[in-house]
């Protein structure tokens, strides 16, 4: 998973507040009537507090297991707590005294009660907890959340979850936890997260029965939800020589699917990345970095693998970047974007955390003459409609029209399966169903991608992305980049010389040769297509619909593309970036714009690293 902390972002609002203001995570409290109610300031509330002190004070026992009584007679107050498996002694304590505090709030004068957070579980009762058998007795939550498919995210618990009851139900009794998390994939490629834990004194044999038990009461709990716990109380009696011994069977199950995002704790995202994950983010984990920030490798507790975006700590547009991100990305599920598992913030600190993709940006494939060899027709077909669905998702599908406004290659992240997943939101801008079209109030992007009416007006709508996607389908059937690439003894912009070979039936003259000359009606209606996204007028170009409409079917017929954008008759002598300024002299393959103005001549170039 992506932690066993999962447990604590079912109910977390996206909203950026201080951590240090922070509510505690997914409280719950059961108030049983059975037993009736203490008197004020009867001897039963003052052994209550008694034993609640005693146990949120205990810093003897480091592995989260806690169990006490108090007092005399029927005054006498039992007590026990159970933290998750992950959590440190430190919050685990936290957790309980929270806990405490929201019981007595909830539960004023019930004389048992049971409930918690995320991280803990504590429960009182009047009688022995040890020692009385509740067969009826569990707590339910669930994800007010429903799931699209119940049927496939049941069959994945189903495989996921007895594996990790056989791996809780025989951890080493000298860790003196039993708790194991783990992760599957799901319908829609979405990861189901799960995590199980029996109470430490449990046998191998009642912890299995424990948790079968929770695992069968899975449909009864939770059906068609996104995510939900399952706490079952159980009891086992023991007889010995001496005397007769009642135990209690703790255990209980709680799962997700990822359609929530985890906010980690600072303190404990400082360790859990810095020390753990990314070595320290040391220079030899770092696998790249953008105009705000480096990007490392690193792991999670689970062994996960994730890449962990550091946003500079000076850079204040970085800062506007990570919100943004935030907000939208916590709104979004789909197969073609990258997939936001988490982050952290703290004073200049920032960290987002992303699944990690193995195979880098695509520009890191098309661009190096060994890995292009992988991108065959197929793949690159494959990788071109992939793109194509997740800008139809964020223009039309999503709850929210999103324009991502920075559309580029190096954006564009490849799976182990050379999947395509749209990144770098940090630009993204929500757009209203009703609207067609906006005046920006900052341009934002890179040069080369961005569509003319943006660049000189800042007038901003989904033909923007229209605009890019078009661009980056030419560079991928071409293998050469936008900005300009030699022909001989010229220097070509891409788009005036797909156009010109396209007019004059030259379509072969701009095909990746790697292709092996290929030339398929497939690969020519894709230069097609492609001339139609960059049209220099906006309402010339197809919305994201339409291409994916002609991309899935042959049978579409195409309107025929006038003259693209940024046309140029004439041709620079050496390596210039392209721009509607003509040709720019630039010292880097990536031209990025980030300017408060929206003037042409008065806009600024920043000298950002490419993302």
């Amino acid at each position: 998973m992506v932690s066993p902390r999962v447990l604590s972002f079912l109910f977390l609002l996206f909203t950026l507040t201080s951590q240090a203001n922070a509510k505690p995570e997914y409280p719950y409290s059961v108030c049983i009537t059975e037993g009736g109610e203490y008197a004020p300031d009867s001897t039963y509330q003052t052994n209550l507090h008694t034993v609640l002190s005693r146990i949120i004070s205990d810093t003897q026992i480091d592995y989260g297991f806690y169990n006490s009584s108090y007092g005399q007679d029927s005054d006498r107050v039992y007590a026990t707590a159970l933290c998750r498996g992950d959590v440190t002694p430190h919050t685990c304590l936290t957790c309980l005294n929270n806990s405490r505090l929201l019981l007595l709030k909830q539960c004023p004068r019930q004389k048992r009660a049971v409930g918690g957070y995320g991280e803990c579980m504590l429960h009182y009762s009047y009688r022995s907890v040890l020692g009385y058998y509740d067969s009826d007795f569990r707590v339910y939550l669930r994800s007010e959340t429903n799931v699209t498919d119940w049927d496939q995210y049941s069959y994945v618990l189903k495989k996921l979850l007895p594996i990790l009851k056989v791996k809780a139900a025989t951890t080493d009794s000298n860790l003196n936890r039993k708790y194991a998390s783990g992760n599957a994939t799901g319908p829609d490629s979405q990861t189901v997260y799960a995590a199980v834990q029996c109470a430490p004194d449990l046998t191998e044999a009642e912890c299995n029965d424990c948790l079968g038990g929770a695992i069968s009461e899975l449909p009864k709990c939770c059906n068609s939800r996104s995510g939900g716990v399952v706490i079952k109380f159980r009891k086992k009696q023991q007889i010995t020589s001496c005397h007769r011994e009642m135990r209690c069977a703790y255990c209980c199950l709680f799962w997700v699917a990822d359609l929530y995002l985890h906010l980690f704790r600072s303190e404990e995202a400082n360790k859990t990345f810095s020390e753990v994950g990314t070595n320290n983010f040391s220079d030899a984990n770092k696998i790249g970095q953008g105009g705000f920030g480096r990007v490392y490798k690193g792991k999670l507790f689970n062994e996960q693998e994730v890449a962990i975006k550091r946003l500079c700590s000076i850079s204040g547009q970085g800062d506007t970047e990570f919100k943004n991100e935030v907000f939208l990305m916590s709104r979004l599920q789909h197969r073609n974007l990258v997939r936001l598992l988490g982050f952290c913030f703290e004073k200049e600190e920032r960290l987002l955390v992303y699944e990690f993709l193995p195979n880098k940006s695509l520009d890191n494939f098309l661009f190096d003459p060994i890995k292009r060899a992988h991108l065959d027709w197929k793949t690159r077909y494959k990788i071109i409609e992939g793109i194509a669905r997740g800008l139809l998702y964020l223009h039309e599908d999503s709850q929210q029209r999103i324009i991502h406004r920075d559309l580029k290659l190096s954006n564009i992240l490849l799976d182990a399966d050379l999947n395509p997943k749209i990144s770098d939101f940090g630009f993204a801008r929500l757009f209203n169903v009703d609207q067609t079209q906006v005046k920006a109030s900052k341009i934002a992007g890179t040069y080369g991608y961005m569509a003319p009416e943006y660049a000189r007006h800042g007038k901003l709508s989904t033909k923007l992305d229209v605009f890019s996607f078009g661009v980056i389908l030419l560079e991928i059937v071409s293998g050469q980049k936008n900005g300009g690439f030699r022909n001989g003894e010229n220097v070509e912009h891409l788009l005036s010389f797909a156009w010109t070979n396209w007019r004059n039936g030259r379509a072969a003259n701009i095909i990746d040769p790697t292709l092996n000359n290929a030339l398929g009606d497939e690969i020519v209606r894709c230069i097609h297509i492609g001339l139609l996204c960059v049209q220099e007028k906006v309402a010339d170009r197809p919305t994201m619909a339409s291409v994916v409409l002609m991309l899935d079917s042959h049978s579409f017929a195409l309107p025929v593309p006038l003259q693209p954008a940024y046309f140029m008759i004439t041709r620079c002598s050496s390596v210039y970036q392209f721009s509607e300024f003509g040709c720019l002299e630039t010292g880097s393959n990536e031209q990025k714009i980030d300017s408060a103005d929206a003037s042409t001549n008065e806009a600024s170039i920043s000298s950002l690293y490419p993302r």
